[in-house]
């Protein structure tokens, strides 16, 4: 997929800062961009997160362009920043990202896809045999002093795991399963014959998807077509022995429905990375020996960190004026 107006012989950015907290977290990040751009601003409070509008607006005070995770850029924020220019993406999720605002402020978007897919994807396999294997309770079962010989699991070999979202990190995510010999289920908006014809995935419609899946990996982003689309009838119809797993966006599952599915039987276990308020507040929730909670960590590796600053900084100079309705926001 092409991304149009591609940015050619504008004057180049001075004025750069980076609220993104996890930006400074990679120190050699921080020595690149200072490099390129000494008088950079760069975020290295470690605790602070601008993800109000006003936090972000007076962060983002007077420069000409921004590094971004999950600050919001809306129409107030752009309308409170006239000399912004550019604002880069660090990472891929553009839910908190306004592409009718950016193009009516003549704003520019630095975005890369797929710079994070290996470690979400590897993210997702660990989560599909932690759940499988009960790896959560019977560790707070040994910590809490229970000394249980022997838990029976199952195996992620020879599983039917579906694969809701075949996009970039979807499709990384089923090729890690090729050693596992597993039986794949793809469901995708978009075509995607030619990649799980090469790989051995079986193209279903979402029904089917839900009724057969021991193994349920969810690789959508979030827009208004999939916000709260695991919803009461969606949990209801998957498998009692299904493991969901949600490394995508939060806001795709109803976690008070999700807490129903869990205590009640619905499903065996559940494992999810992404929750609509992050950090998660739902203790009743969090607390279930059968869900297992990550803290948005599926990019936090060193090498995918790496990669997510590098294309960022790229993006200061290669980016272009987003299109509401056209990739990346197709369903915005």
């Amino acid at each position: 997929m092409r991304m149009a107006d591609r940015s050619a012989g504008l004057p180049p950015v001075k004025r750069i800062a980076v609220p993104a907290v996890s930006f400074a977290q990679h120190p050699g990040l921080v020595e690149h961009l200072l490099d390129r751009y000494p008088d950079a601003k760069i975020n290295n409070e470690g605790g602070i997160h601008y993800r109000t509008e006003e936090e972000t607006i007076a962060y983002l005070s007077g420069c000409e362009a921004a590094i971004i995770s999950f600050e919001i850029i809306s129409d107030r924020v752009l309308s409170a920043l006239p000399e912004l220019r550019v604002v880069s993406k660090l990472g891929v999720g553009l839910d908190r990202v306004d592409p009718l605002a950016m193009r009516r402020h003549g704003v520019r978007l630095g975005w890369t896809p797929g710079v994070n897919k290996r470690a979400v994807a590897e993210l997702a396999l660990g989560l599909a045999i932690t759940g499988l294997r009960h790896v959560v309770p019977c560790n707070l079962g040994i910590r809490a002093g229970e000394r249980q010989l022997t838990r029976l699991g199952r195996q992620l070999s020879g599983r039917v795991v579906g694969v809701h979202g075949v996009g970039q990190i979807g499709q990384e995510f089923i090729r890690l399963l090729q050693p596992f010999g597993c039986r794949v289920l793809g469901c995708d908006k978009e075509d995607r014959s030619e990649f799980c014809a090469r790989y051995g995935v079986e193209l279903v419609q979402p029904e089917e998807l839900y009724a057969r899946s021991e193994v349920l990996s969810i690789h959508l982003a979030l827009n208004p077509h999939t916000r709260m689309l695991y919803d009461t009838d969606t949990l209801r119809n998957l498998r009692p022995d299904c493991v969901l797993i949600n490394t995508g966006r939060g806001g795709i599952v109803d976690e008070k429905v999700l807490y129903r599915a869990l205590t009640e039987g619905w499903i065996a276990a559940a494992a999810f990375d992404v929750f609509e308020e992050e950090p998660p507040t739902d203790d009743a929730l969090l607390n279930l020996p059968n869900f297992v909670a990550t803290p948005h960590m599926g990019a936090s590796s060193v090498e995918a960190r790496w990669e997510m600053g590098i294309t960022a900084i790229k993006g200061l100079t290669d980016n272009f004026i987003p299109v509401p309705g056209k990739y990346p926001f197709e369903f915005s």
